[in-house]
């Protein structure tokens, strides 16, 4: 049997604030809690930096353009969303670049405790999970990505890679669909 984790990124109040969709936030906490109930690991990954974020090369037009003091333990803002946030003993990995592998102990803390099979959800559609996606195929892991646990500011781009892009390396479903195959 393959172990699976949900994997819950970038879905920091600061980005969350941007998030249009009001039925986005409520439908991820499902997801988290049917998660919970079923006994999957929930893995947290946030984007974070050291004040002044020496991490960010100038020419990352990313995060070059993101203010000194934002995504830092300073900034409130760089909080995990309060409907999905983490309970105590769930892990937090912190990444520095876009992929939630990298700058991060993802993958060491996915190999430590047998996780085959990833669960991916999060903000933007076209950021942290096209690029963990990407990552997480590379390295030979199964891959699920919740349709509708993601969310992108444009809804076309959205819908490209949910029904074109990624059911090339993983299983595309809905929340709903994923909890009743897991309940």
């Amino acid at each position: 049997m393959t172990t699976s984790a949900l994997l819950v990124m970038d879905v920091q109040k600061a980005i969350t604030a941007h998030v249009s969709d009001r039925t986005y936030l409520p439908r991820l906490a499902r997801a988290v809690g049917s998660a919970r109930e079923a006994g999957i690991p929930v893995i947290h990954v946030v984007i974070g930096f050291r004040t002044g974020h020496p991490e960010a090369h100038a020419r990352n037009k990313i995060f070059a353009a993101v203010p000194p003091t934002a995504f830092t333990e300073a900034d409130p803002h760089a909080a995990i969303d309060q409907s999905v946030a983490p309970r105590p003993g769930e892990i937090v990995v912190t990444k520095k670049r876009v992929s939630a592998f990298t700058g991060s102990d993802l993958e060491v803390v996915l190999r430590s405790a047998g996780i085959e099979h990833l669960v991916l959800t999060g903000i933007a559609t076209s950021g942290v999970v096209l690029s963990t996606l990407r990552q997480a195929a590379d390295l030979d892991y199964q891959l699920t990505v919740l349709s509708d646990g993601c969310f992108d500011p444009d809804p076309e781009v959205h819908q490209v890679l949910v029904g074109k892009v990624f059911p090339r390396q993983a299983e595309v479903t809905t929340v709903d669909d994923w909890i009743a195959a897991a309940g």
